[in-house]
């Protein structure tokens, strides 16, 4: 496996297994050997010899060594470990009730440690102001109860290495539509979770024709009010403006196309939108890498697609996702049944631009959509195929004669075969642009530590090398602009082919995405990145567009959109310290490190906020001391200047040095680990310990790294250090 700096360093922090020290102990190669023995162990269930199963080991091994295919993250983390949970995406439903609403709560919390994102649909949820009959009581309605269950997955982090990703979706129909259009106006509100409303036929209908429409109240099934229906979706392209959230999907249309409609309806999605599900049901993904289907190398003319080698790749990537849902180790017993019955599969792509520049086809071109249609076509056919080769072999989903399969005659092992997942960590180890989406950057800064790293794609790379007119200045010039349209020492035709998210008019994007929508089972997850100065009208087009070319639904994204809310709020320019009160009250905690007993003193301001902290090192000095000084008085700086003291845990946890004290859960690493320590153990004791705090960011910054984010296949995505909010 070849693989970039950049690949190395995500795998390392996000995907290789670690002792209980934290250290990692494998390989890349042994991950993918873990993985593909792991995964080829299901084939003993339908009484394959041992030889047999190592000839299946031998096949997921090479497409994944290859870079040529990836299951989903949680299938690369957790394959043959203790947890073994190697599905992405889940959906849970949720009642009108008190126990209904926590007990999902519950199975999120469970879903989220394992590694897992979730989605729901609020919309069962009696509308707010509504009278409670057991209690005399008025109901809080559903987007409080969204504020619950953000509070909850902010207590969890994904099975210790992601965070915790929600959907949440309300029906366009409910009365309480329009709080929930504007819940996410405030930046840092609803942080771990994206939202989308469900847009139904009826909508669109009065929207065309410019009609009032219904709110269903969904406890009395009576009509609560009729507002205009321009009102309700101006207000969507507003919010979508003015930070890219709500997102919409067709709820109809994605019911259109839901394979078991005896089982019921499809409320909600997983977290990214591109997998609809039923209620307690789980799906696994993986991705084939487009870059990799390509005979010539780059600028020879007859360069075309390998079809046969793709034929042969999608034949063992079905293969290997049905094998998953025998492996998977499934948090609740519920999900694992209705997993089982439909035996839902996600393949998908990525690499398709980087493929795209290799036959030297612009991704915004009609060229690009007859290529997009004939590749997807052809994974649609030959994944179908191998579904229908595996249930000759295995049989049919449980649930095929309660399925739209059983009139057409078409006997199926998986219910769904395709997705369009978004591939942001993935396409980093594949070094491959993400998903169905445009390149992103022809030339960026990483962050690493002596300062920054100018990374150039390696396509656009190897072409100005051949027109010789490659150079380091010219690469930080392009990194500084973003992209190569206004740079006069490119040639154009190298312009158009390069053309970035942001070069391609948004029509393209939603015709890129209905292209492949066509062959999809199940949805496609991908953003519409819209220039800084577009405007609403522009983005109500795109919403119309993709209504108009069969969409499930839409993402949007205008660029600096979110950058500039945080940063009319926290930029550094504008930020006060906060002076020193005269009284202050606080708690000290000691706790013993390798070093020796320190001493963590935390105070509070008047109102009760943390605003300093002092690290005191028993009676050593020396170089210990000192820093343990250091990190006091900077910690101090940080909150008296409003850097929520839930950061200094994430960003001192786990730091360790030659020294450390204790084994197991109790294991203090460092000084800096003490110090984490002691503020969780202040958080305890004045419990706060779930108290959600807004997350400071630098504008359009990484978190965990500083480097830039990308907004791309309905995410977001660091390229320098893997980090997502989506998985």
């Amino acid at each position: 496996m070849e693989l970039t700096d950049n690949a190395k360093i995500v795998l390392q922090k996000r995907y290789l297994k670690r002792n209980k020290e934290g250290k990692v102990v494998e390989t890349p190669e042994k991950m993918l050997r873990r993985v593909a023995n792991n995964i080829a162990k299901s084939d003993t269930f339908y009484k394959k010899s041992k030889k047999e199963v190592a000839n299946v080991a031998n096949e997921f091994f090479e497409i994944m060594d290859n870079l040529e295919f990836l299951p989903n993250s949680p299938t690369l983390m957790n394959a043959e470990t203790g947890l073994q949970q190697l599905s992405a995406c889940f959906v849970l439903p949720i009642g009108d009730s008190i126990d209904s609403i926590y007990d999902t709560i519950k199975h999120a919390a469970i879903i989220h440690k394992s590694g897992g994102g979730t989605g729901f649909s609020f919309s069962k949820i009696r509308p707010k102001g509504s009278s409670v009959g057991t209690t005399g009581g008025v109901a809080s309605g559903p987007i409080s109860f969204i504020k619950v269950f953000n509070s909850s997955t902010e207590a969890i982090k994904q099975g210790g290495r992601r965070r915790g990703a929600n959907m949440g979706i309300l029906r366009v129909d409910h009365p309480d539509i329009m709080e929930f259009i504007i819940a996410k106006e405030k930046e840092g509100e609803i942080n771990n979770f994206n939202l989308s409303v469900a847009i139904t036929d009826l909508f669109m209908d009065a929207l065309h024709a410019d009609k009032d429409y219904d709110l269903i109240d969904p406890y009395t099934k009576e009509v609560a009010e009729k507002p205009k229906t321009r009102e309700v979706f101006d207000k969507i392209v507003e919010m979508a403006w003015k930070n890219g959230e709500p997102g919409i999907i067709f709820i109809d249309r994605i019911n259109e196309s839901n394979p078991t409609p005896e089982l019921g309806a499809i409320e909600s999605t997983n977290p990214c939108g591109e997998q609809p599900l039923l209620p307690y049901e789980s799906c696994n993904l993986g991705s084939i890498n487009l870059s990799k289907m390509v005979i010539r190398p780059v600028g020879v003319t007859d360069t075309k697609i390998d079809y046969n080698r793709l034929r042969k790749v999608i034949k063992i990537a079905v293969h290997f996702l049905d094998n998953v849902i025998d492996a998977n180790k499934y948090p609740i017993k519920k999900i694992e049944v209705n997993t089982k019955a439909n035996r839902k599969i996600g393949l998908g792509v990525m690499g398709f631009a980087d493929m795209l520049i290799r036959l030297g086809i612009p991704y915004d071109s009609n060229e690009a959509i007859k290529v997009a249609k004939k590749v997807m076509k052809f994974i649609s056919e030959e994944a179908t195929a191998a579904s229908c080769s595996l249930a000759e072999d295995r049989g049919v989903f449980p649930n095929f004669e309660k399925s739209v399969y059983c009139d057409k005659n078409l006997r199926l092992r998986n219910a769904t075969l395709s997705t369009i997942a978004p591939t942001g960590s993935l396409s980093i180890i594949a070094n491959c642009s993400s998903g169905i989406e445009p390149i992103f950057a022809i030339a960026y800064k990483r962050k690493i530590s002596i300062g920054e790293l100018t990374e150039v794609h390696p396509l656009f790379k190897e072409y100005i090398i051949k027109k010789n007119i490659y150079s380091d200045s010219l690469m930080d010039k392009i990194a500084k602009e973003g992209s190569i349209q206004n740079i006069e020492e490119i040639p154009k035709n190298l312009k158009k082919l390069f053309c970035t998210a942001h070069d391609i008019e948004p029509e393209w994007h939603i015709r890129m995405q209905a292209a492949f929508q066509d062959y999809i089972d199940n949805a496609v997850s991908k953003t519409v990145n819209f220039k800084q100065e577009s405007t609403r009208e522009d983005i109500e087009k795109v919403y119309t567009l993709a209504y108009k070319l069969g969409c499930k639904g839409v993402t949007v994204y205008r660029d600096k959109s979110r950058e500039e809310q945080v940063l009319s709020k926290v930029s550094p320019k504008k930020r006060k310290v906060k002076p020193r009160p005269k009284t202050v009250k606080g708690m000290t905690s000691e706790m013993r490190t390798g070093c020796g007993d320190i001493y963590v003193t935390i105070n509070e301001d008047e109102s009760g906020a943390p605003f300093e902290l002092f690290a005191q090192l028993g009676k050593s000095g020396g170089c210990a001391a000192s820093q343990t000084e250091a990190i006091g008085r900077l910690a101090s700086l940080a909150l008296r200047s409003g850097i929520p003291i839930n950061l200094l845990v994430k960003h001192l946890r786990g730091i360790s040095c030659d020294r450390p004290f204790g084994i197991g859960k109790v294991k203090i690493f460092s000084c800096a680990d003490a110090i984490a320590k002691a503020i969780e153990l202040y958080q305890e004791t004045n419990g706060s310990k779930l108290v959600v705090e807004p997350e400071f960011r630098l504008v359009g910054a990484c978190p965990e790294c500083g480097s830039s984010l990308e907004h791309e296949g309905g995410c977001i995505i660091c390229r320098s250090c893997g980090y997502t909010e989506c998985g």
